[in-house]
């Protein structure tokens, strides 16, 4: 009987050597195909991160508040009012109900009167919901929003706000727990006066 000594099989007996070979090429090739799949997989992962909260290393997340809808920073030499709010550990603002209008640009001067910290965070109703629970998960978290103040006790900060869309405006605060008893509040923004007109035919010479 004659052995074949470079692959260890007898001379007669039905190669198999080669399909595994060719079976592992195939994987080969196979697995050479799913990395550039794998790949960009990956690189959907930034964009994925951009349309949700984004957390860093340090344990603060950005928030990716609805900007647009609720306005804009402002600059305090544009303000045309300082408006003061107070906060309490009652889980209350103080007063809870503001007016403005379209365009205003408003200078908030926000009092902590309670033991623990508070904060003035706008936003549409459905992000500060979406938020507070977050927060409530992840109580150890900090976070930061161009929309929102942050006060320590027995301390007043600022928030200077422009409101560009009319409409209603929410704000809360959204220390874990702060915001499921109660402490939130609305701005109604009213819409831009449209310009006057000259009445009549007083403008017309004939």
């Amino acid at each position: 009987m004659k052995i074949d000594l470079l692959c260890g099989r007898r001379a007669d007996e039905p190669v198999v050597a080669d399909r595994a070979v060719r079976s592992s090429r195939n994987l080969a090739k196979e697995r050479a195909t799913s990395i550039p799949i794998s790949l960009a997989r990956l690189a959907l992962v930034p964009a994925l991160l951009l349309g949700s909260t984004l957390v860093v290393a340090a344990g603060e997340h950005v928030t990716a508040t609805a900007i647009g809808s609720v306005g804009e920073p402002g600059q305090a030499a544009q303000a045309t009012r300082t408006i003061r709010i107070g906060m309490t550990d009652a889980m209350r603002f103080t007063p809870a109900a503001i007016e403005t209008r379209q365009g205003e640009t408003v200078r908030f001067a926000v009092k902590n009167s309670g033991r623990v910290k508070h904060e003035l965070v706008l936003g549409t109703e459905q992000k500060l919901k979406e938020h507070a629970e977050l927060m409530w998960k992840n109580p150890e978290m900090e976070h930061a929003d161009p929309g929102m103040v942050t006060v320590a006790p027995g301390m007043t900060g600022e928030l200077v706000w422009r409101f560009t869309h009319s409409g209603r405006v929410h704000f809360a605060c959204l220390q874990p727990g702060h915001y499921d008893a109660g402490m939130m509040g609305r701005v109604r923004v009213a819409g831009s006066s449209p310009a006057s007109k000259p009445a009549g035919h007083s403008g017309h010479k004939h």
